[in-house]
């Protein structure tokens, strides 16, 4: 299976580190508090062996042992929980995604967020923002770094270049209302985005095109 290198993102808190998994170039991202070893897996997508490497690589990135708490699934299409089970099965983590997801998971989720919510971690928060469209319960992650731009995790909700697929011109229509009303119209130029697939933007670098990705429609 394809695998990218680690890449790693030395924060004040936390260590965010990824990689890219199968031919579909996924993103995995595993957030780990430098202070109490508490992790975070987003998007379990595929390749729990390569998986298992990620978390283990996030034990040396904190002061105590590691140990992965939460397993987040940004949405619930089937190229990003291809290895949900078996990493969920390797660990005690529990798992979680958008509330009007859950029921196209194979996977059981011990519990569901909703826009607004606030994932309370040892060492740090996420906050969860619905962003409904290319799945009715799709979210993104905010990570607020207290020395540094804000972080968010929006897995195929938005990319550099556009917002996620949708299937008709009302999920269209819906999915771009709440990525720029619940990310560009809330968060600086300087937060940068880490989609589900391809490489990480700003807010700044997309800004200028929201008016394009409007009239054209996707």
């Amino acid at each position: 299976m394809i695998v990218t290198d680690t890449q790693t993102v030395d924060l004040t808190e936390i260590t965010v580190r990824s990689i890219q998994v199968s031919d579909m170039a996924n993103n995995v991202y595993l957030l780990t508090s430098k202070t109490h070893g508490t992790q975070v897996l987003i998007d379990a997508a595929d390749n729990p062996r390569a998986i298992a490497g990620l978390v283990g690589a996030g034990c040396h990135d904190c002061s105590l042992s590691g140990s992965l708490q939460m397993i987040i699934t940004t949405h619930s299409h089937w190229d990003h929980v291809r290895a949900l089970a078996e990493v969920k099965s390797r660990s005690e983590a529990v798992t979680a995604c958008g509330s009007d997801d859950e029921d196209d998971i194979d996977v059981a989720m011990d519990l569901t967020l909703d826009h607004g919510d606030i994932a309370e971690f040892d060492g740090f928060d996420l906050e969860v923002i619905g962003l409904r469209g290319h799945t009715p319960g799709s979210i993104a992650l905010v990570y607020r770094d207290p020395q540094g731009p804000v972080r968010i995790f929006t897995g195929d909700s938005l990319f550099p270049g556009g917002v996620g697929k949708t299937d008709s011109p009302e999920e269209f229509q819906q999915l771009y209302k709440d990525v720029v009303t619940r990310i560009f119209d809330r968060f600086d130029d300087d937060t940068v985005i880490y989609p589900g697939h391809g490489d990480p933007t700003t807010l700044g670098a997309e800004r200028p095109h929201l008016q394009e990705w409007r009239d054209r429609g996707w």
